[in-house]
């Protein structure tokens, strides 16, 4: 089974390069959506959250209380990194187990979705990292026109890592500057180079 990692800095658009294999029936894993999962009622990194950062961290109905965390954690690096460090580690476990059922069904590709690659070993299930670029410009645009404060999405890139960090881990470099049909095109030479040299067809 081949796995590809598909990262990059907020906004890039990731999420859409990862839509385009699912448009194809590709199993993709949204490392973001398993974040929700396991932050949400009964989650399971609940309890571990709690323990640190006390019973005002969860709300009412059992789940991550994102608003008061987030103002926790997103001034401060070292408490965000241990949060994320947190989260990851359940994330991973979730996406370990979904690689398992997909290699036991004879999947032979599936798609990470994922924000941050490095740490807590995303990296290590992956045989290939994709990674998304577009310019600051872009992504801020897309971020505040689906709501986003500009604050808070230059607050939230300045803790990421940088273009040039993701640039580094990229076995493939996607360009995410025009418009969806480019992308696609983009993506669409990238697959047929990478995957139909390995007799995987989509």
């Amino acid at each position: 089974m081949f796995v590809i990692g598909i990262t990059g800095g907020i906004g890039t658009g990731k999420s859409a390069v990862a839509k385009i294999f699912a448009d194809k029936g590709v199993r993709v894993l949204d490392a973001d959506e398993i974040s929700r999962e396991v932050t949400d009622v009964g989650g399971a990194a609940i309890e571990e959250i709690r323990e640190w950062l006390g019973d005002k961290a969860i709300d009412s109905r059992g789940a991550l209380n994102r608003k008061f965390v987030s103002s926790l954690v997103f001034s401060e690096k070292t408490k965000l990194d241990r949060l994320s460090a947190i989260v990851h580690r359940y994330v991973l476990s979730e996406i370990a187990e979904s690689l398992r059922q997909e290699a036991e069904k004879l999947t032979k590709i599936v798609v990470l979705d994922v924000p941050i690659p490095v740490k807590n070993g995303f990296l290590d299930v992956c045989d290939q990292v994709w990674v998304v670029e577009s310019d600051v410009s872009l992504r801020l645009n897309r971020l505040i026109e689906r709501g986003m404060e500009e604050e808070d999405v230059l607050r939230r890139m300045s803790l990421q890592m940088t273009p040039e960090e993701y640039a580094e881990l990229a076995d493939v470099l996607i360009d995410n500057n025009a418009d969806l049909d480019a992308l696609r095109i983009q993506v669409e030479k990238h697959i047929k180079e990478q995957l139909h040299e390995r007799g995987i067809r989509i």
